[in-house]
């Protein structure tokens, strides 16, 4: 006969593996725009699902791509600032 035993005591042994480390949550700090403008985009998407887009939907859905493109170059620019040596930027 098999029992049934729980497995608490193996995950949380690992409970501060788990945890994020400070790099990790600075670079969701900086990619923070990234996703806040995605998020946008995907609520223009979802309001135009369930009918006919209208032109204030696409204009909308327009504009917030326009925000994500615009967040993905700015956060790009930013990044390969900080890897340039001296600033070669």
């Amino acid at each position: 006969m098999s029992h049934i035993v729980t497995v608490r005591d193996a995950v949380t042994a690992f409970a501060d593996w788990i945890e994020p480390t400070d790099a990790e949550l600075d670079a969701i700090e900086q990619e923070m725009p990234v996703i806040m403008a995605d998020v946008d985009l995907l609520d223009a998407q979802i309001i135009a699902l369930d009918r006919i887009p209208t032109e204030l939907d696409n204009r909308r859905i327009r504009r917030a791509r326009n925000r994500a493109l615009a967040a993905r170059i700015d956060l790009a620019n930013r990044t390969a600032a900080a890897t340039l040596p001296a600033g070669a930027a």
